[in-house]
């Protein structure tokens, strides 16, 4: 008789990290640190690839753009260090 295959179990991944607001010269934002993700993102801070895998934050404004229909659509993934540098 053949043997079933057994999917690999999954390890827990904790608690999402609980997202905070930061004030910077172009208002306030809500940001997450991530610890990494399965797809690649582009920097709005230096325009590089963030890689699979790499820690980073995810932060969007607290106030809706004008022609957004919610804030949380206008939300970027930024490398660590660009979202620390942002004014």
């Amino acid at each position: 008789m053949p043997r079933r295959r057994v999917a690999p179990r999954q390890r827990p991944t904790g608690r999402p990290t609980p997202e905070r607001v930061e004030t910077k010269a172009d208002g306030d934002w809500h940001f997450r640190p991530l610890r990494g993700s399965s797809k690649t993102y582009r920097c709005p801070g230096c325009g590089q690839l963030i890689a699979v895998a790499t820690p980073h934050v995810v932060a969007w404004p607290v106030e809706k753009a004008l022609l957004s229909e919610a804030a949380i659509d206008e939300r970027r993934h930024w490398h660590s260090a660009c979202w620390t540098r942002k004014h």
